[in-house]
């Protein structure tokens, strides 16, 4: 018998309205015996079933939700719906050639999280009740995309983020099966990269950014493009490919910019696309001394915050980003510019950046907002799963 976790009165408005975590302090009483990791059932105070989660008393989340029927059990035959349910919908909304296929509490997977780069499955398990299942859940993968016609050559772990540690795990990471090379060569957009699924960042490339690095390439034909916090140059490639007479990509990792230029002589476009190892806070007022312009600026800075009590530096961070990258837009240029961090929401990204225009002395004419590609799926009430805000806008001088 699974043990059960009661809520006390008036808490549990989180899994109420649709999300998928109970904190400790919501949690009344647990009746039974358990295991950091098990299956428990949910009751409400009054003893309504709520549902069946995976507890971990070591994790400010003391239970993530799996299901909300008491009565289910989360077995291999569950393991496979929800990844056929995640499946299938990847192959209705985006380009599966390399995707997200499970983004973790948007798929009812809490805690993982699961890339496809061409044949090439990438796990990260950031949650103790999913380690049990993640081998499990690679494997339905493999057969779902096998009766496809996909074949998946293999399977590369990298859960060695720091959330581990929150749920009392170590870091890890390593093949979950036979090894293989792990420079995957992936093609999106009509550019073509090499992802280092071993010691790229995460689980080694954005891919929530695929459809906003589409949007930009009608704005780069015939431009002079700056794009900073490049990474391995996605959005730089992006714009050379369609067509921009040169690019400036920018970021402060060595290894990063190595790679960036590594991928750009893929798509010959060495002679057009450039990297530079610099600071960008360092450099951008550099250019805006020596006089430059650029038709194109892109900001897609790392998350300058990961809690909500950073958030006041962090729009310092993005104030101070977006005035620089601004007063380098030509009159009539574009600036594309972006936040990732979930902690930085929707209504005070949108207010830096007009306090941003206003220090500028610029005026902006919204192209369009964007979020994540829809494989990185928001699931309403889950506050966590929206995480990504872009803007593309047209820069104009006040005059």
């Amino acid at each position: 018998m699974s043990a059960i976790v009661t809520l006390k009165k008036g808490e549990g408005r989180t899994i109420k309205a649709g999300g998928a975590w109970i904190f400790d302090n919501e949690i009344e009483s647990i009746a039974g015996s358990f295991t950091n990791g098990d299956i428990v059932v949910v009751h409400d105070f009054d003893g309504y079933p709520m549902g069946r989660g995976f507890i971990n008393q070591n994790s400010k989340i003391r239970v993530r939700m799996m299901t909300r029927d008491g009565d289910r059990e989360i077995d291999e035959e569950f393991l496979r719906m929800r990844v056929k349910n995640a499946w299938e919908y990847r192959k209705k909304t985006v380009d599966t050639g390399s995707c997200r296929v499970i983004f973790g509490e948007a798929d009812f997977l809490p805690g993982l999280v699961v890339d496809k780069f061409s044949d090439v499955l990438v796990v990260q398990c950031l949650a103790l009740g999913m380690e049990r299942f993640k081998e499990t859940i690679a494997e339905e993968l493999k057969a779902l995309m096998a009766a496809d016609g996909i074949t998946i050559r293999g399977v590369y772990e990298r859960s060695d983020a720091k959330e581990r540690e929150k749920e009392g795990m170590k870091k890890q990471k390593g093949f979950l099966g036979a090894e293989f090379d792990t420079k995957v060569p992936i093609e999106e957009n009509g550019v073509k990269y090499l992802v280092d699924v071993k010691d790229g960042q995460k689980t080694g490339f954005f891919l929530d950014q695929k459809y906003n690095r589409l949007a930009i390439q009608k704005l780069c034909r015939d431009a002079k493009v700056l794009d900073c916090f490049t990474h391995t140059g996605s959005f730089a490639l992006n714009a050379g490919i369609a067509g921009a007479k040169s690019v400036l990509g920018v970021d402060a990792s060595e290894l990063a910019v190595a790679q960036a230029a590594e991928n750009a002589a893929q798509n010959g476009l060495q002679e057009v696309v450039k990297f530079q190892c610099a600071d960008v806070f360092e450099l951008l007022p550099e250019l805006e001394r020596a006089g430059e312009q650029f038709d194109v600026v892109i900001l897609d800075p790392p998350a300058f915050t990961k809690s909500r009590s950073t958030i006041k530096n962090a729009m310092k961070g993005y104030r101070e980003i977006n005035i620089r990258g601004l007063k380098l837009v030509r009159d009539g240029g574009y600036l594309a510019t972006c936040s990732c961090s979930h902690f930085m929401d929707y209504e005070n990204f949108t207010k830096v950046i007009g306090q941003a225009a206003k220090s500028a002395h610029k005026r902006l004419r919204q192209v369009e907002f964007r979020t994540q590609s829809p494989d990185h799926p928001i699931l309403w009430a889950a506050e966590e799963s929206y995480y990504l805000k872009f803007y593309i806008f047209q820069v104009v001088s006040e005059c």
